[in-house]
């Protein structure tokens, strides 16, 4: 049993797969369009069960509890030389010198 008060991610089904907009892909109207939300237990829950949080907003939004104590997991993939360049080239453009060149 999760406690009131602890950080959670809730899963909720904002449209089944028959509800989604005619004009998107095929093979994205097949599934179900998914929101997954975090914040505050409003009370006790079992993992998997309904369960209700407050967002850090404020918002009470219901769901699945899917997990306990989420992080944030953002990846921008894998270091690419380039992108280093692009800096220092703009540099060179807009002021006229750069750094560590």
């Amino acid at each position: 049993m999760i406690k009131k008060g602890t950080w959670v991610s809730v899963r909720s089904t904002i449209l089944k797969a028959g509800e989604r907009a005619a004009n998107i892909p095929a093979d994205t109207a097949a599934v179900p369009l998914d929101m997954w939300v975090k914040g505050y237990l409003e009370a006790d829950c079992a993992m998997g069960g309904q369960a209700t949080v407050r967002t850090a907003t404020g918002r009470l939004e219901a769901g699945i509890l899917e997990e306990v104590e989420p992080s944030t997991t953002v990846d921008y993939g894998n270091f690419v030389p380039e992108v280093l360049k692009i800096g220092r080239d703009a540099r060179k453009i807009l002021f006229g010198g750069g750094c560590c060149e």
